[in-house]
């Protein structure tokens, strides 16, 4: 007697002689088996590919690897009453803007009286000095007619080269933002940004 069984083909399968029923239980019984195998093995690849991905990605610090400091809240308006107070001392009537690392604005003070005009120009100062982390006055020196940077102030959009913007720095030296003042003279300018930029510490 033969070991060989026919498999159920669609003539062995009539309506109403009930093995419809066995052979679509068969059927769905076997598609169930396809698809926890193929479910199980998908998720095995997955983890696999997730465990090689996790091996090639480096530890913080490592080749390759950026970080970035940037400047607190707390900072900028520590940054901004420090200016307000030298200014209110030498009696001008300052507008203070700070920026952060990406050079976009993190707070700014107008002294009740000081120029309307001077709000856009304390924050070009300030973006100014972050985008170049020099001081402004420094890249006016350098922009005047024959200098290496002559005219650098119509790139950007608009930069403002003379005194009165500064970079500033954390404690290991990496510029975190940056300080504009406008107001007054280009001195007394200077003079209120750089108590303003002491006040990081």
């Amino acid at each position: 007697m033969s070991d060989h069984v026919a498999p159920f083909t669609e003539r062995d399968v009539q309506p109403g002689s009930g093995v419809e029923g066995v052979a679509a239980s068969s059927r769905r019984a076997v598609l169930r088996g396809f698809s926890g195998a193929g479910l199980a093995g998908a998720a095995a690849l997955a983890a696999r590919g997730s465990a090689r991905a996790q091996e090639a990605t480096p530890e913080a610090g490592e080749g390759g690897t950026l970080s970035t400091q940037d400047i607190s809240l707390e900072q900028a308006q520590a940054i901004i009453a420090a200016a307000l107070e030298k200014a209110a001392e030498i009696g001008t009537k300052m507008d203070v803007a700070v920026v952060d690392a990406g050079a976009n604005l993190k707070a700014f003070a107008r002294m009740d009286g000081a120029w309307l005009g001077s709000i856009d120009i304390a924050i070009k100062k300030a973006r100014t000095a972050r985008f170049f982390d020099f001081p402004t006055g420094v890249l006016g020196e350098l922009s005047q007619p024959g200098g290496p940077l002559y005219q650098i102030e119509v790139s950007n959009g608009g930069l403002i080269t003379f005194p009165g913007g500064l970079p500033l720095k954390a404690a290991d030296g990496t510029v975190i933002g940056a300080i504009g003042v406008s107001g007054s003279t280009v001195e007394d300018d200077a003079e209120v940004a750089e108590a303003g930029a002491a006040a990081i510490g």
